[in-house]
């Protein structure tokens, strides 16, 4: 490998995505046994004459699997950063697809990390001038503890070379 690639290698990378306690077999677990409670339930209705019941509960039925394919559409949000010694990368891609690339002079670019006492970090930013790039907003709070320290030593590390 050249000089060159040998200083544009990077050293730092790092992808971000969303923690989801439930995965794709749990929820068609869920939805099975929601399934055969409201048959259940419905059968009950239907044999005492209070059929109309049926619908309105299965709404109920509709709705949770309605909230879980947004929740799961939302969990397809990833960023990605990479840092060399001569940049910084940010690749965010939201749930739309639609990738944002932001790229930084390491040596220019500050860390911003704001906390509440009770409830840790609440926001990560990449600045530079006047440009501001949040970083990892969907992440619970010690994921953004991790990556903020590991992260504010790598930045650090390329400084002080």
């Amino acid at each position: 490998m050249d000089e060159k690639n040998a200083i544009d290698a990077p050293f730092f990378k790092a992808l971000l995505v969303p923690h989801r306690s439930l995965g794709p077999t749990g929820f068609y677990v869920l939805m099975g046994g929601m399934v055969f409670i409201w048959l259940t339930i419905a059968a009950i209705f239907w044999s005492m004459g209070a059929w109309p019941i049926i619908g309105f509960f299965g709404l109920d039925v509709l709705a949770l699997y309605i909230a879980f394919r947004v929740n799961y559409r939302a969990a397809r949000v990833r960023e990605e950063v990479s840092l060399s010694r001569t940049n910084l990368h940010i690749r965010k891609v939201p749930p739309s697809g639609r990738i944002e690339e932001h790229s930084f002079n390491p040596f220019w670019t500050r860390f911003r990390v704001h906390r509440h006492a009770e409830i840790g970090i609440t926001d990560m930013a990449v600045e530079m001038r006047e440009k501001r790039v949040l970083i990892g907003s969907f992440l619970n709070p010690d994921d953004r503890e991790s990556f903020a320290k590991a992260f504010g030593q790598a930045l650090a590390t390329v400084k002080a070379r």
